[in-house]
């Protein structure tokens, strides 16, 4: 059933994407007056098609679900003889230079669009995220030396406001990226009067990070995560090894086997890595300290072996609703789309020198499963998910490789500043070159979806 949700959630997405892609070259088209015999979701054999509208344009569904297009009368395509002079006017080589690069750029546009009117629609709904407070600092991390010990709420990133932990850990990938330092505005407990808060600014250094760094966990090698809740038990499963042992919904956990608790996810990564092993618990009920021992049952999944002392832990952290008005929704999604847009850029050319590595690339086996994650998930990790691909499209068809938008945007930069197209065979030499590029692009993002799923 996971699978098959898998399927259908990629699917829906894939089809969006390209329908919206596809629109965008079909709409421009029409408003530059270029005639458009077919629109096709899906490439290879047509198997559904329907002609619509005063062109009798073929509107139609292919075999191969992996793209689509938008047929134009062209001459390159299609023998012209014996057309009526109205409809030689529309063919798409007799347009001018800036019609054809407003038709082709359309699509990526397109693509941009769909996540800016998303993101706008999910900042104006009000999108519930964990807040940017800190979990525990560990000693011998660059947070720590600083001085951030954990509690402490991150209020700005070098002067730009956060609220959000997405927010944060956005601003710190940019930073790191860039080997920039952070400066972190932060809120922390003042011990002085308890209840209040006092403000501090800290200085993270990023450039101790490596290449390795930036593919796992970047955040964990700085010593930085998400607060959790403190580790007090709710509901206690009868006859269950917590129950036999004493424990009480209510009881906050301090210590195990002596060792301090800091939260809840603490807590439950200690019983699940102790399959079978007594634990020797401290902690508080109803303002009275007590010590008793607990041993998790033996549970298996995966071939590996886990604890389970069948009791629930709550830790779901601090969590804000930020929901903005419609023209500041709008604004904020610009700018998310930006961003996204020039950091995938910048990754790209740091693959290309080498400060990071190929591995990132990922094909459609990764995306489908990243698809039917979020659409577990909720709607709105979907809809995010697909805002974020749909960016990720725009951004590769712009590239500048034959075959795709970017080429053709390229090869029309060239005629303006030339005043005559790129000659016939250049293109063909090109569009082979850019055939291969892609092809290489695509086995290595197989590869590495392979490899992920053996790992």
């Amino acid at each position: 059933m996971t699978f098959i949700q898998t399927l259908i959630a990629f699917f829906v997405a894939l089809g969006v994407l390209i329908v919206v892609h596809e629109l965008g070259h079909y709409w421009v088209a029409r408003w530059c007056g270029v005639k458009v015999l077919r629109f096709s979701v899906g490439m290879g054999k047509v198997v559904f098609s329907r002609r619509i509208g005063p062109d009798q344009t073929e509107w139609a569904l292919s075999a191969l679900p992996f793209g689509g297009y938008v047929k134009m009368l062209d001459a390159r395509e299609q023998d012209l003889k014996g057309l009526p002079p109205e409809d030689l006017k529309r063919e798409f080589t007799r347009q001018s230079v800036w019609k054809r690069f407003a038709i082709v750029a359309a699509g990526p546009l397109a693509n941009f669009l769909l996540a800016i009117i998303v993101f706008a629609g999910l900042y104006s709904y009000g999108i519930p995220e964990p807040s940017s407070r800190l979990r525990t600092v560990a000693e011998n991390t660059a947070a720590y030396q600083v001085g951030l010990r954990g509690g402490e709420l991150v209020t700005a990133v070098n002067g730009e406001s956060v609220r959000l932990w997405t927010d944060l850990r956005w601003k710190l990938l940019e930073l790191a990226i860039e080997r920039q330092p952070a400066s972190l505005e932060v809120e922390r407990p003042n011990p002085s009067q308890p209840g209040s808060t006092v403000r501090d600014t800290v200085t993270l250094r990023l450039d101790g990070l490596n290449t390795s760094d930036l593919e796992s966990d970047f955040l964990g090698k700085l010593g930085i995560d998400l607060a959790r809740p403190r580790a007090v038990l709710g509901k206690i499963v009868d006859d269950g090894p917590a129950m036999r042992a004493g424990l009480k919904e209510g009881d906050e956990i301090l210590q195990v086997n002596g060792k301090p608790v800091i939260d809840g996810l603490a807590f439950v990564e200690t019983v699940r890595s102790s399959p079978g092993k007594p634990l020797e618990i401290a902690g508080l009920r109803s303002g009275r300290e007590f010590v008793l021992t607990v041993t998790p049952e033996v549970q298996t999944k995966n071939d590996r072996n886990f604890g389970m002392i069948k009791a629930e832990v709550p830790m779901t952290p601090e969590m804000i609703t930020a929901s903005e008005a419609p023209l500041a929704a709008v604004g904020k999604a610009v700018k998310k789309t930006w961003d996204s847009s020039v950091l995938t850029v910048k990754m790209l050319g740091k693959m290309l020198i080498g400060e990071v590595s190929w591995k990132n690339i990922t094909g459609p086996i990764t995306i489908a499963d990243y698809a039917g994650q979020t659409a577990r998930i909720g709607i709105i990790s979907y809809l995010t998910f697909i805002a974020f691909i749909s960016i990720s499209l725009g951004v590769m068809n712009l590239l500048p490789i034959p075959v795709l938008d970017g080429g053709h945007l390229l090869y029309y930069s060239l005629e303006v500043l030339t005043g005559r197209p790129v000659s016939e065979r250049v293109g063909e030499i090109a569009q082979r070159a850019g055939v291969g590029i892609l092809m290489t692009l695509m086995a290595v993002a197989v590869f590495n979806d392979i490899m992920r799923l053996m790992t």
